[in-house]
Formats: C-alpha cells, structure tokens, sequence
C-alpha cells in the first residue's frame, strides 16, 4: 500500500508552500500528493511559483500527484450562468492537470441548497453533470470522483448517495472519494460500502476524528485528529479490511487532517509527522 499526502493537512501552516510541499512529500517518503485547490489558487496569485514550475518537479520526482482537490460544488446550479460556470471552471482544471501530469480530479458537492430539492432530485442533477463533466475529461483519460461529505448542509452528505449517483452514471472514469471522517460524520452505512464495489472508489482519505454526534453542527473538519492519536474514535481495521474485501484497486491510502493545532507546525514538522503516521498505519492495518 502506498502513502499520501493531503494538503488539508498544512494548508494554513505559517508560510505554506505547494512546491515546498512537493519537495517535502519527497524527502519523506510519501508516493502521492493531493494538491489543494485552495492553495494552489492562492499561491499562484501570490506569484510564488508557476504551474510549469510544480509540472518541472514531477517530471523528475518519485512523488506523483494523485489528485486535483477539488471543483467544488459543482451541482444543483439553478441558472444557465452557474452550469457555465462550473463547466469553466472544469476546463481549467483539465488544462492545469495536463501541465501537473495529473489523472485526477476530486468533485465537491454543493452545499447550503436554496432550494428543498428531494435525494431523487439531486440523484438525477448529479447524473446529469456528472455525464456532461465525463464528454470534457474522456480525452485526457482523466477521473472523476465525487468525495460526499460528512455535513447536514451538503447535498451529498453520505457514501451510499454518491455510490448510487456513480452507479447510475456508470462510466469508469466516474468514482467515489471515501473520507474516513466523512463517512462517520453523517453515519453512512458500513453495510452500503460491504456491498460496494471496490473498483468504484477511487481515493481513500485516512483520517482519525473525535467522538462527536453524528450530524451535530459543531461536528465539523477542526475534530479530525491523526489516526489512532488519543480520543480517536474511528474503526480503523474495519476500514481496512472492508476496502481490501470489496477489491478497492487504489493501492494508497492519503492523510487528510485539518486541525487548527497541527497548523501550528511547520509545514516540514507537519508533513513529518504525516509520514510517520500514515506510515505506521499502513504498516498495523494494510498488510
């Protein structure tokens, strides 16, 4: 099983970098890298680098990315100028992972609806995009993969709603993200993912997360923890061995954490630290 590096789990260390993070995520050891979206954007802005710069790295690198993290909420757009939008926004990432050597992209539900649509009506608006994304990413040989999240507010909030929007699509380039804090957050079904097929998830987030209320408000990213830190409440084994059962094909597992206190590292302590971690998980649960 190879290891991952999520960018969730430093994007607000003190003078964050994703070049600096490629050459760290080298130096440590991991295999992957999800480059986030967030941080890409903001340093780009910020003229810190360029994208032929990160491209240059992984022409040369063992390190490769895995994913694009993320088009965010990308469904349920209620006029022509928001489908646009989306589909824009689609068509850049697609230019920058030509350029990043990347096969991957990680789609984000929309949240906070305005409208009081049904599981049926966001089933079939999910299809609907999902298969329209699929005619702009077939060329390039490029994934999809929804990562359903954890939250009341989401639209697609639990992993056997995004397994049926995949099924229904029914293309091999359309998968699901399973985030393990995610998956526990809004109590999806282990008996959905028993039945899954494994071929169909296309990235695993490893994360540990504090006891919390399913769907409470304050059940929110900041609980995550590193896995198996104290106050870990996550089945790590269950995991595990669900995913090799069902025939999960990703071989790597990626640590996403987004704590305020392990923004208070260095982005070399931080990315240290989930080495260590991921690395010692990998080793206890994924033989």
């Amino acid at each position: 099983m190879k290891i991952g590096f999520n960018e969730g789990c430093n994007r607000f260390c003190a003078n964050h970098s994703v070049l600096e993070d490629l050459k760290l995520c080298e130096k440590y050891g991991f295999d992957y890298i999800d480059v986030q979206s967030e941080c890409l954007d903001r340093e780009l802005a910020a003229g810190l680098y360029t994208l032929e710069d990160l491209g240059a790295f992984f022409k040369t690198s063992h390190l490769k990315m895995l994913s694009y993290n993320a088009l965010i909420f990308f469904n349920m757009k209620q006029t022509q100028e928001e489908k646009d939008a989306v589909m824009a926004q689609l068509d850049e990432i697609i230019r920058r992972c030509q350029i990043l050597d990347c096969k991957m992209i990680v789609v984000v539900p929309s949240m906070d609806l305005t409208v009081p649509a049904t599981l049926d009506e966001i089933k079939a608006d999910a299809v609907a995009v999902l298969k329209e994304m699929v005619k702009k990413v077939e060329p390039y040989g490029i994934k999809l993969s929804i990562e359903f999240c954890g939250c009341p507010t989401m639209s697609i909030n639990r992993f056997e709603d995004a397994y049926a929007i995949v099924e229904e699509v029914n293309h091999p380039l359309v998968g699901v993200t399973l985030d393990q804090y995610h998956f526990h957050a809004m109590a999806s079904s282990f008996e959905a993912l028993e039945k899954a097929d494994g071929k169909k998830i296309f990235v695993w987030h490893l994360n540990g997360m504090e006891n919390m209320p399913c769907g409470a408000a304050y059940n929110n990213d900041e609980k995550r923890l590193w896995p198996g830190e104290p106050g870990d409440c996550l089945d790590h084994q269950r995991y595990a061995d669900t995913l090799k059962k069902i025939g999960f094909e990703g071989d790597c597992c990626t640590m996403e954490v987004f704590r305020p206190d392990y923004y208070k590292l260095s982005n070399e302590e931080n990315i240290a630290k989930a080495a260590e971690v991921t690395r010692a998980h990998v080793a206890k649960y994924c033989k």
